[in-house]
């Protein structure tokens, strides 16, 4: 009897793995490489789940959705064109991969997210690689989608619209998982802009003239790494968002700000460059930190800005260590009457403007270094008064607060500044 049942168990055993083998033996017989000439929506209806779709090169028309798990693949000279209206790629379905074609031709209204690829809610596991995506309203906008890669993409936005009409080169909404790598985009609005969003990773970028290269709102637990920012208005723009690794990026001659935090919280910046390469004078503040706290600032390189940090309203909690501010005009803007020591451990900042000693040759100057005076809060509170700095009354008081270092009003101090700038960053330049 035991005999019996062990048998016909085996029995059922060897059922079910003939089933399942036979499933999906068929399902891979089925997958298969088609070759598209023409009517690119009609080949997409007709493919099945796992098939290879091999674009020719011509001009294939847009609007084209895809729901389906599909591989499309085209040449250099293969064009996905749009009527000017909506999306030219819309993806609903999931395991989809784009790849070798250039994108073109979608609406021109913010209101409907006109993207040259959009990602929606439904899908998952996207790859969009090494297209070239041009004269989009918004380049790629990942709304919704998890786990999507866009990477290798040349992204090109609009000229002809204002500013404030024009598109971003990737957009991400609520798209956890989500990577964009190894893109070179140029255009239109910002070049990647993440919003409510998380676990994202942002680098190898070269993104440039743009408003804003890399732009963050409540978007939390991501990275941003090895990214180039050149010629834009903003760098990198953190604004309402947490637990941010910012690390080893470029800021090269952008105007207004290199990096920027506003409402960013428990955010690492570490090993990041802001420095002029084509400009005199690279952005009118290296670094600008508003309402901001709990945030490592370290190993990074700030050079030949109008203000090497601004901070204020209530940013004072930060760590602010080992640091070179290299030929700023003024190195930090501080209104306060507190006092806040940028130093831990003993080792604190280089300041190339600190004419100091150091007689025991620890690396480290023999007096504390103070960035500002009290000449340089009343200039800040009251502008007006720059009439009056070559008076005889603001020298006198220059030379009162030298003799009488109890006069200052509080503010930053480095109790433990250095005399070198730090190995680590004086070859990053030339490095990258």
């Amino acid at each position: 009897m035991l005999h019996r049942i062990s048998f016909l168990k085996m029995t059922v055993a060897k059922l079910v793995f003939a089933a399942t083998f036979a499933v999906f033996s068929s399902h891979v017989v089925m997958a298969k490489d088609i070759n598209v000439t023409k009517n690119l929506q009609q080949a997409i209806d007709d493919a099945q789940a796992g098939d290879r779709l091999i674009l020719a090169a011509g001009t294939y028309n847009g609007s084209i959705n895809i729901d389906k798990s599909l591989s499309i693949i085209g040449t250099e000279n293969t064009i996905i064109k749009g009527n000017d209206v909506g999306n030219v790629i819309t993806v609903t379905g999931s395991d989809i991969s784009l790849s070798n074609f250039t994108v073109t031709g979608s609406g021109l209204l913010l209101e409907t997210q006109d993207s040259g690829v959009f990602l929606s809610k439904p899908a998952t596991n996207i790859e969009v690689r090494n297209l070239k995506i041009l004269d989009n309203l918004i380049g790629v906008y990942v709304w919704g989608a998890t786990n999507a890669t866009v990477a290798d993409n040349v992204i090109r936005g609009r000229q002809d619209l204002r500013v404030n009409e024009r598109g971003n080169g990737v957009q991400l909404w609520n798209a956890p998982g989500a990577i964009v790598e190894n893109n070179d985009i140029q255009f239109g609005r910002d070049g990647i802009f993440t919003t409510t969003n998380k676990q994202n990773i942002y680098r190898n970028n070269y993104i440039h003239q743009v408003r804003f290269a890399i732009h963050y709102m409540y978007t939390n637990d991501s990275i941003v790494e090895n990214n180039i920012s050149e010629g834009n208005t903003i760098g990198y723009a953190i604004m309402f968002s947490k637990k941010v690794q910012v690390l080893n990026n470029q800021s090269i001659d952008d105007k207004d700000r290199g990096i920027l935090f506003n409402y960013a919280n428990g955010v690492k910046i570490i090993g990041n460059q802001v420095f002029a390469k084509n400009n005199p004078q690279a952005a009118q503040k290296c670094l600008f930190i508003y309402n901001s706290n709990g945030n490592d600032i370290k190993n990074n390189y700030f050079s030949n800005c109008e203000i090497g940090v601004h901070f204020t309203a209530g940013s004072e909690k930060n760590v602010i260590q080992n640091n070179a501010f290299v030929n700023n005009q003024t190195q930090v803007k501080y209104v306060g009457t507190k006092w806040i020591d940028w130093s831990a451990g003993g080792v604190g900042n280089y300041w190339s403007d600190n004419s100091a000693f150091d007689l025991d040759g620890d690396g480290i100057a023999d007096n504390l270094y103070r960035p500002n005076d009290l000449t340089d809060q009343i200039l800040w509170r009251y502008p007006a008064a720059k009439l009056l700095i070559n008076s005889p009354a603001v020298q006198v008081l220059r030379w009162a607060q030298s003799a009488f270092p109890a006069l200052h009003p509080g503010g930053v101090v480095d109790s433990a500044p250095l005399m070198k700038i730090p190995a680590k960053l004086t070859n990053l330049k030339s490095e990258r």
